[in-house]
């Protein structure tokens, strides 16, 4: 099939299948799904039935590395009973201060409110991303019991705060103590935050009871439906598990895993222990969005991080850390793509150039794959006279007629599979700089030249999409064609026009590359055509 196809056919093909991809992606992933305030107690339930399977009776038992999957839902109690909304547990106890940060406590001993405070992330009216907010289904640092009775009284009785205010310096920490007192054991957390946004937890009960502690759910901010959405958690084996917003199962359990972190497209807020790893089980809302839990002790410490997918940041707290960011099925691409792009930043100062400079390496680095699949699709074009002499004069006859073309296509050294192949090796490459460009938060607010002042959102005049709609059109003008279809022709003027409206509303970013590997392939088409129309006059 293939080798019957044109080199117009070809290019139709690859184009179509690139557009296809961008409408399939929009069309399955799932769109973000926000918490209603007035539902925050119930949708930390699977069901809050008549059914047994999801109300908890099981009396608290040994402190076991693992349980089955099946009992992980009937092991979280709810606060549905409880009013999580009054003004106990809304009240503030304490405000947490630091250069990059600023966080508040509230009476269930939970992060209520995170704010992130570097410059960078300044937004247009002033104020600053706020990461977690009341607006999150589930909060991190919130305690949940298997003994429904205590979990009431849990999310009834307040915590007290050895501070009100506390300050991070940027040389040191800060550590605040909460308490709770409820009527079968006494809840001590003291946490110690760090400048950077990460922190330091140890949970202790004076009596052992069966208790979950959570890192929150997925930041609400800077989400979008071409991201992942949901939980990542690195298992025990060092494989990573992602569970997307409205896919998960409930009831799903890894056993010394090493991280878990509810993610969106650029912020995370992120259990981690890399020397004895935690037991997380996944809980879900009404949405099928993931609540991650991990498994308490009698006296347990924790790991945390809330705040961006900074690789400089999080490599600074940890290098392992830096396994949060994730670029999709490519991402052994998509890093040492990301490292490379990070490199070139730091030698020009600014993350557009450092992009078309990529973008032109790129080119570089696979121009033999390209030429040689241009000048095998030009061989082609030139034998296909020939080609369909061949297919006339043997069309009753398969067989030879394919013996005659693999003839003809040996004694000139035309591969029918030239142009492809190079194609086919490439796409993998295209996707890893999407994700990564997709994804990076280093380009938020990061400008290039003139209007382009944040990399991370659509070009506000349409500027890129337009160039890159012209420079694939110029292309597509350069190439040689010799369609016998009328349709054919009429989908390739079109093209360039559908994939324009498709980058309309892509990032900046992402655009500029696309912009700037179309102006190679122009370079690189003239070069090719100019080097034929030499051996047709030699010829």
């Amino acid at each position: 099939m293939i080798d019957n196809m044109s080199q117009q056919q070809r290019m139709i093909l690859a184009m179509v299948l690139s557009v296809l991809f961008f409408i399939v992606y929009e069309a399955f992933m799932p769109k973000p799904q926000y918490a209603d305030l007035n539902q925050t107690a119930q949708t930390t339930q699977i069901t809050q039935s008549a059914t047994s399977a999801t109300t908890l009776h099981a009396a608290p038992h040994a402190q076991t590395p693992s349980m089955a999957s099946s009992q992980v839902s009937n092991r979280l109690a709810s606060p549905a009973s409880a009013d999580t909304k009054s003004a106990t547990s809304t009240k503030v106890i304490s405000t947490i201060h630091a250069e990059k940060f600023m966080a508040k406590i509230d009476a269930l001993g939970r992060v209520e409110h995170f704010e992130f405070k570097e410059k960078k992330f300044l937004e247009a009216d002033g104020t600053f991303p706020v990461i977690i907010s009341k607006e999150n289904t589930l909060l991190p640092l919130e305690v949940r019991f298997s003994d429904p009775q205590l979990n009431q009284e849990a999310f009834s009785t307040p915590y007290t705060a050895d501070k009100d205010e506390i300050t991070v310096s940027d040389n040191g920490t800060a550590t605040l103590t909460l308490t709770q007192k409820l009527s079968k054991t006494t809840v001590t957390k003291k946490i110690t935050f760090h400048k950077l946004g990460n922190y330091d937890v140890e949970v202790s009960l004076t009596n052992p009871q069966e208790y979950y502690i959570t890192n929150g759910s997925r930041p609400t901010i800077d989400t979008d439906r071409y991201t992942f959405n949901g939980v990542l958690i690195e298992k025990a084996d060092g494989k990573r598990e992602m569970i997307d917003d409205g896919k998960a199962k409930g009831g799903e359990s890894f056993p010394g895993a090493k991280i878990v972190a509810s993610s969106n497209k650029y912020f995370s807020s992120v259990f981690y222990n890399f020397d004895q790893g935690f037991n997380v089980v996944i809980d879900r809302d009404k949405e099928e969005n993931p609540l991650p839990f991990v498994k308490g002790s009698q006296a347990m410490k924790l790991e945390g991080y809330i705040g961006p997918k900074e690789y400089d940041t999080l490599a600074a707290i940890d290098p392992h850390l830096t396994e949060v960011i994730e670029y999709g099925f490519f991402t052994f691409i998509s890093k040492p793509l990301f490292s490379a792009l990070k490199a070139i930043y730091h030698v020009v100062g600014n993350w557009g150039w450092a992009i078309v400079i990529i973008t032109i390496l790129l080119r570089l680095l696979l121009y033999p794959l390209t030429y040689k699949g241009m000048v095998s699709m030009n061989k082609m074009k030139a034998l296909s006279p020939k080609v369909k002499e061949i297919r006339e004069k043997y069309k009753s006859e398969p067989q030879k007629m394919n013996a005659k073309m693999m003839e003809l296509y040996k004694k000139h050294g035309a591969n029918p599979m030239g142009g492809c192949l190079p194609m086919l090796l490439q796409i993998p490459i295209f996707f890893a700089i999407y994700r990564v460009l997709l994804n990076t938060v280093e380009l938020k607010h990061a400008p290039w030249i003139g209007w382009i002042h944040d990399l991370s959102v659509m070009d506000p005049y349409f500027i890129l999409p337009i160039l890159m709609g012209a420079t694939m059109f110029w292309q597509q003008h350069l190439t040689p064609n010799n369609f016998t279809d009328p349709m054919q022709e009429k989908i390739m003027k079109f093209l360039p026009l559908i994939f324009t409206f498709f980058f309309v509303t892509f990032p900046a970013g992402l655009t500029l590359y696309w912009f700037v590997n179309n102006l190679f392939s122009v370079a690189q088409q003239y070069y090719v055509n100019k080097l034929f129309e030499k051996e047709k006059i030699k010829a």
